[in-house]
This record gives structure tokens, sequence and C-alpha cells, in this order.
């Protein structure tokens, strides 16, 4: 059972690493308003202002976003890593802990 544990930890540790950098969340909020925010925005604004079709063209898609099936979440961090590698390009460190965990999967398997 510790053995289990030390992997799991070693294995949240990684990630929390990698995802609580500054650069990766800037571009993960670009990315997170690309796929979603416009929505709920869309939203907000179309209740404030009574526009009925941006209400429901809003609603739709945040209706569609809160389905099981929907793959947003991976085109979310698709296009976070995208803009991390743009945007960030100096930033070498966040990329070897992302190099680094793909290695280490590859190894397992």
């Amino acid at each position: 059972m510790t053995v289990l544990m030390e992997k799991t930890s070693r294995f949240v540790l990684r990630w929390m690493e990698f995802l609580t950098r500054p650069h990766f969340i800037c571009c993960f909020l670009i990315a997170w308003f690309l796929t979603n925010g416009w929505s709920y925005v869309g939203l907000i604004v179309g209740s404030i202002l009574h526009l009925p079709l941006l209400k429901g063209i809003c609603g739709g898609y945040v209706a569609l976003l809160w389905m099981p099936f929907t793959p947003e979440k991976l085109i979310t961090l698709t296009i976070t890593i995208f803009l991390l590698k743009k945007l960030y390009p100096e930033d070498e460190e966040g990329l070897r802990i992302l190099l680094n965990m793909k290695k280490s999967r590859e190894t397992r398997d």
C-alpha cells in the first residue's frame, strides 16, 4: 500500500508543479476563455440586455459543455500547451517538466 501511495504522491506533485506555474495559468485562462468563457459572458450580457438570441445561443453552448461526452477539456489543455510554446518559448523549465512526465509515462507502458 505504501508503494502505491508513494507513486500517487509523486504523480500528483509533478502535475501540481506544472499546473501551478504562472505561465501555465495565464495560457490556461486564455484557452478557457476561447473554448468556454465567451459563452458565460454572452449569457450574462444577454440576460442583462434582454437579448433572447444571445441568451439562447450561449445557453445552448453552456448546456452542451456540461454534458459528459464533450471533449472541451482536452481541447482546452491542447490549446493551453500550444499557447505555452508560442507565448513563452523561453520557459524551458515548464516544458521540461511536461516532457519528463511524458517520458516517464512512455517508459511505464
